[in-house]
């Protein structure tokens, strides 16, 4: 009972613990993976715009993957994100449907126009 109480409010403990693990996963990388992984991470987190928590933990967990493969097969960086890693990265979160905090504002203007012009007609 309390467990869910406290999920409900802070989101699901398992969803959590299971973000610490990936991202303990791109911090355990061989240079320069390691941060060429947290740049990536970074950018995702502020420009990804996912609010869905399963959908984060599963891109998260993806990267980890990519990154965790891309070092043991040596591959280099420019490879793997080619000549626009901005570009790479943004291809990269749109592979991951889910709900974005875009989404979110959207249906808020979309509903403050309707209010208004109810408010209009009266």
């Amino acid at each position: 009972m309390v467990a869910r109480w406290i999920e409900s409010l802070t989101g699901a403990l398992e969803q959590k613990k299971e973000y610490r693990r990936d991202k303990a996963r791109l911090d355990a990388l061989p240079e320069p993976y390691r941060s060429a992984a947290a740049a990536m991470h970074r950018y995702l987190n502020y420009c990804g715009g996912i609010v869905d928590g399963e959908t984060l933990i599963a891109m998260i967990g993806d990267l980890a993957d990519l990154w965790e493969r891309a070092a043991a097969d040596g591959t280099p960086l420019r490879e793997i994100v080619g000549a626009d890693p901005v570009e790479f990265a943004e291809a990269f979160a749109q592979a991951y449907e889910g709900q974005h905090w875009i989404d979110k504002e959207r249906a808020r203007l979309t509903e403050a126009i309707d209010r208004a012009e109810r408010e209009e007609g009266k």
